[in-house]
């Protein structure tokens, strides 16, 4: 495609599509004609796909995510389609900043953290190998929040992502389901009758997923909520507005926003609704489409292989199984059976509270014969195992995770760590009664978004060191390591990395009126904010930082810029006290005339992928400091090292992957190994003991209470100092001296510029392993069943 052709198309699309001509056409007139210009060329490989899949009655891969982070699509498809050379010339033909017309796409408010940014790695992944598949999610008109600081606390704001239109969808009203909740059950022959007290229509909108070099494409299919009556009209004439739009009110509801506030039993409610919703309307659409090529629905797991990413869509094993023993007649115990080979199970985390449980009482009112069937689901598995004490309803809840493992028949860990931790701990039991269930695929990113896309400076000099070869066989960066002795390719690797750095340093000026070195070490740390992930450690250890540095400004220090990029869920009081604490210690830090040439405090609000696409390929330091035994893999720990950061890190996670792979002299180690967790936390005084050994630490937590980054509220944070000095059950404490002191490791090994040069360049040569592209091979091969179609 040459520009000539894009830019007559884009021209066309500004006309028809837009109702514009150029002279009147605004950027974001450009930008969804180019949107439009580009998508269709999305669509010719798409229906092939669709085509083919469909010739061949290939099974199919369906993956349903309460997530998928997808951010902006433009460029993606822009690289993937080999586009952009010609979109580039085609814009400066039209006189538009072509920067500036990516930039202008907003992000897709679909996910929060690692969990959707995975799903979207996936979805790219299964297009590049051309792996028959659709994700499954909800169409969130408002996504997670849009975070802004206020004095330094959290704000929670509506994002308006579908303010605009979205250029990348279909809508799909013939594909659109009615969704029933509550209501009563009776008894239907030797099946059920459910009978719903309410119900809403989910409506299908398809997103084409291109693969790279356009071969392939798959569809994200995400369900939007609407009202099977959408106006009272009679409400309306009597005078009752607002009342005459309660029905379209109430459905949107469901589709409105990611991860309500659920510390409220409305709240409680309308998870548990969208997590159904979406998964019930998926499952129409898969048994829907089965049965239009095939009439025996006991054929459906060698026809469709529905993966459920964490327990949101575990709702799915007792609703496939409804669907075939009510509604197709299929007696019990094969549909259980048959369920059970279709579905299979990622788990995510090895924490008790996201490992989902609902209330029974709530269950069974808001889906009364779903309560039946885990009840009868659990009865099937105890007639099994008379002797195992297994119970997926317990002391009033119903267990999610107990319930998917049951229903999948394999359940997968996403680190090596991790997997085995998932049979030694949260599933042992089970583990013990189904040796074979538990497999491990460790978790990847798509080299397309997080390097060809992010990195593009580092992108072209692999490029022209390897050829292009990598971006589609990403453990083809290990050709770079001979490369790593030469002094040319060494100069030009280290002027990408600053060329990023002087980028974001820019970045930070302008939009957020802060000036950082971009000499100056760049410590990142961009998670989710939890209290396992650990941002208070790291900022206690800023805080020691501090300290020192005005006790000994003579000491020649190494300059380091932190920056912290998150959001705390708005129910999640201590993240969001973190939050706080972080911005508060920022505000003196970076005042501090003595300190502020060595170390500043950076914390640009409302973190997104299109943030990240800055951060990582600017960072020298990745900060991968959760507790060890709780981050089940991270993807951020791997996007840094492919885009030659170091890491400092416990043995936790994808980190034990990571350090394996890319040498243990490249990696920043400290802290507690997960069995040295636990027994450190057997000891009920051992924060206190950590403490009193550690009088950087105590005095680091003595300059909080007395209200230095408070204005003198000694108060402001008495709970964050309450829980580390009492409980401090995640061992910040603990891992305090051994953090500490592998920073001015890290100090000491960045003051050698060619070293740490060598060992970033190590990082990247090494990391290729970690491609999405080879964790979904896995996934094919061990789990799904299915051969690539290309």
């Amino acid at each position: 495609m040459n520009a000539t052709d894009l830019r007559a198309d884009i021209l066309k699309h500004l006309e028809f599509s837009l109702g514009k001509d150029l002279a009147h056409a605004t950027l974001y007139d450009i930008r969804m004609a180019l949107t439009l210009a580009v998508r269709d060329r999305v669509v010719t490989p798409w229906f092939a796909a669709t085509r083919a899949t469909y010739a061949a009655k290939s099974k199919r891969v369906y993956y349903l995510s309460m997530e998928f982070l997808i951010g902006r699509l433009l460029e993606d498809a822009i690289h993937n389609l080999g586009l952009m050379q010609a979109a580039q010339e085609a814009m400066t033909s039209l006189d538009a900043d072509f920067a500036a017309v990516l930039a202008d796409e907003p992000d897709a408010a679909l996910g929060n953290g690692g969990l959707g940014r995975l799903a979207a790695c996936f979805l790219d992944s299964m297009s590049t190998l051309g792996c028959p598949g659709y994700g499954y999610g909800i169409r969130y008109e408002h996504g997670l929040f849009r975070q802004s600081f206020h004095e330094g606390r959290q704000v929670e704001e509506a994002e308006n992502w579908l303010r605009q239109r979205h250029g990348w969808e279909f809508e799909r009203p013939e594909a659109a389901f009615q969704i029933g909740f509550g209501g009563s059950v009776s008894e239907a022959g030797k099946t059920a009758l459910w009978t719903p007290g309410e119900a809403v229509i989910a409506k299908a909108y398809d997103t084409p997923t291109i693969g790279w070099q356009g071969k392939w494409a798959n569809t994200l299919r995400l369900w939007g909520a609407e009202p099977v009556r959408a106006f009272d009209l009679a409400a309306f004439n009597q005078g009752d507005y607002a009342g005459a739009a309660g029905l379209e009110a109430a459905a949107r509801t469901i589709s409105r926003v990611l991860y309500p506030d659920d510390t409220t039993d409305t709240g409680k409610e309308l998870r548990l609704k969208q997590e159904f919703f979406f998964t019930a309307a998926s499952l129409r659409d898969i048994v829907r489409r089965f049965q239009a090529e095939h009439s025996d629905l006991r054929a459906l797991p060698t026809k469709a292989a529905i993966q459920l990413n964490d327990t949101h869509p575990a709702i799915a094993g007792p609703e496939l199984v409804r669907i075939l023993h009510d509604e197709n007649d299929m007696p019990l115990d094969e549909a259980i059976l048959t369920a059970r080979a279709t579905l299979s199970y990622t788990n995510h985390t090895l924490l008790p509270e996201a490992l989902e449980r609902w209330p029974e009482a709530l269950m069974a009112r808001v889906l009364p014969r779903h309560m039946q069937l885990i009840e009868r689901i659990e009865d099937t598995h105890r007639s099994a195992y008379p002797k195992s004490a297994v119970r997926i309803v317990e002391g009033g809840d119903v267990k999610m995770g107990e319930l998917s493992f049951i229903m999948g028949h394999k359940v997968n860990g996403v680190s090596a760590l991790h997997s085995d931790l998932v049979k030694t701990t949260v599933f042992a039991e089970l583990h013990a009664l189904h040796p074979d269930r538990i497999i491990n695929q460790t978790n990847g990113v798509t080299p397309r978004r997080w390097m060809l896309g992010a990195n593009p400076r580092l992108s072209a000099l692999i490029t022209d060191t390897i050829s292009s070869g990598w971006v589609a066989d990403l453990e083809r960066l290990r050709e770079l390591e001979p490369h790593v002795a030469d002094a040319g390719f060494m100069a030009a690797f280290a002027d990408a990395k600053r060329a990023n750095k002087v980028e974001l340093s820019n970045w930070f000026g302008h939009e957020h009126g802060q000036s950082v070195d971009p000499d100056a070490m760049y410590d990142v740390q961009i998670k989710r904010f939890h209290e396992y992930k650990r941002q208070h450690l790291n900022i206690l250890e800023t805080i020691a930082l501090w300290t020192e540095m005005r006790d000994n400004p003579n000491a020649g220090w190494t300059p380091r810029v932190k920056i912290f990029g998150g959001k705390a869920a708005p129910g999640y009081v201590m993240a969001k006290e973190i939050i706080h604490l972080i911005n508060d210690v920022a505000t003196v830090i970076n005042a501090d005339p003595v300190t502020s040439q060595w170390l500043k405090v950076v914390y640009p609000p409302n973190y997104n992928v299109s943030m990240a696409e800055k951060l990582i390929p600017a960072a020298d330091l990745s900060e991968q400091i959760s507790t060890a035994g709780k981050e089940a893999s991270g993807t951020g720990n791997m996007k840094f090292a492919l885009n030659g950061a170091l890491t400092i890190g416990t043995l936790d996670g994808a980190n034990v992957e990571i350090r394996e792979q890319v040498g243990a002299e490249n990696f920043f180690l400290f802290g507690m190994t997960a069995p040295e967790v636990v027994a450190c936390r057997e000891n009920p005084e051992h924060q206190a003991d950590a403490i009193k050994a550690s009088p950087r630490l105590k005095a680091a937590l003595k300059l909080i209470e007395k209200g230095i980054f408070s204005d003198g509220d000694d108060k402001r944070y008495k709970a964050i100092l309450k829980n580390l000095r009492k409980h401090d059950y995640f061992t910040v404490c603990a891992d305090f001296d051994s953090y500490y002191d592998c920073q001015r490791q890290v100090d000491a090994a960045y003051r050698d510029a060619d070293q740490w040069m060598r060992m970033a360049a190590l990082n990247t040569a090494r990391s290729g392993w970690f491609s999405s592209d080879r964790t979904i091979l896995g996934y094919m091969a061990d789990v799904w069943d299915i051969k690539p179609m290309i």
